[in-house]
């Protein structure tokens, strides 16, 4: 289970309230962008190291830009 994701383009990493959020995804700084979330969906791990989400990631680009896609759409 994780956070919602409606509105996720352009909120900040780890502020969707009630949820557990890792400290290294807390202390990341980031702000879910088009290419931030590319990169998360890529792999987690290599994005902030010590997240606990437990998905190894997608390395097909075309469906990672899909999956960006579907989530900008999420309003």
């Amino acid at each position: 289970m994780g956070p919602n994701l409606f509105g996720i383009v352009g909120r900040k990493a780890a502020s969707e309230p009630n949820f557990y959020y890792s400290q290294a995804l807390k202390g990341s700084g980031i702000t879910w962008t088009p290419d931030k979330l590319d990169a998360w969906i890529k792999s987690p791990p290599a994005l902030v190291p010590g997240n606990r989400m437990a998905f190894a990631g997608i390395a097909d680009a075309g469906q990672r830009a899909d999956i960006v896609a579907y989530l900008a759409t999420l309003k």
